[in-house]
């Protein structure tokens, strides 16, 4: 068994080292580290796993490097590690994008829906985003914080009415353009991640991130992630 572990975990790590390699476009005689430094740049799975795989290159050094003999190991990995350097040799090799993992049937609206109506369409399904469209054409994103916001600067208003105010009313009270992103249906999961976080960090926080082909908002939508969906990213 022991064996098995230290062969099963030499053969990853190579395969996590080429791929590594063909990220950078780089030559055979680049250390794994200075692989991992420049990979990381280019790649969100090397960044989110950036200290396992310089561990993995500790642990590989002490294998490869202190070996007496074929059959004697100076280091032998326990299972856990040997699955854990198996399944991001599997990350970088099939990433996980977020088009896969997030694909889904988007509700989407005119401007000229009224609220009434698109608040009946979203009852009992917890929407909390709704991608706005003027003749076919994507014109924002309308969140409950922007229906929140609306509400406050009507209610000194003798009668709201929900029938007569439309999506395209409300949407003037959402952040303008600061509120979504396109992304492509390709982008890695964990760099979907990072956008999310990094809008956060510079005090814009996104409410969805709108998937198509191409990630241009021409085209159209195939998916939608929202904050909330960021717990079933591993």
């Amino acid at each position: 068994m022991a064996k098995e572990n230290s062969a099963r975990f030499i053969v990853a790590f190579n395969k996590i080292e080429k791929k590594l390699k063909e990220i950078i476009g780089g030559a055979s005689y680049i250390t794994f580290f200075k692989a991992v430094d420049l990979a990381k740049k280019e790649n969100a799975t090397v960044r989110k796993y950036e200290e396992d795989l310089r561990e993995f290159a500790d642990l590989r050094n002490a294998i490869v490097h202190h070996r007496t003999s074929t059959e004697y190991v100076i280091a032998e990995p326990h299972l856990e590690v040997v699955e854990l350097i198996e399944r991001i040799e599997h990350l970088l090799s099939q990433p996980v994008t977020a088009g896969a993992m997030f694909a889904r049937a988007v509700h989407t609206f005119q401007a000229e829906d009224s609220l009434a109506k698109v608040l009946r369409v979203v009852r009992g399904r917890n929407f909390l985003q709704f991608p706005i469209y003027l003749n076919g054409e994507f014109i924002g994103l309308i969140t409950s914080a922007g229906i929140a916001r609306w509400l406050v600067q009507t209610v000194d208003e003798r009668i709201i009415s929900r029938e007569i105010t439309t999506m395209g009313d409300i949407l003037k009270y959402e952040r303008a353009g600061e509120n979504h992103r396109f992304i492509a249906s390709n982008t890695s999961v964990y760099e979907a991640e990072e956008i999310f976080k990094r809008s956060v960090m510079e005090g814009s926080r996104l409410e969805a991130l709108l998937i198509t082909r191409n990630g241009k908002k021409e085209e159209k939508l195939t998916g939608i992630i929202t904050p909330i969906d960021l717990i079933k990213i591993e």
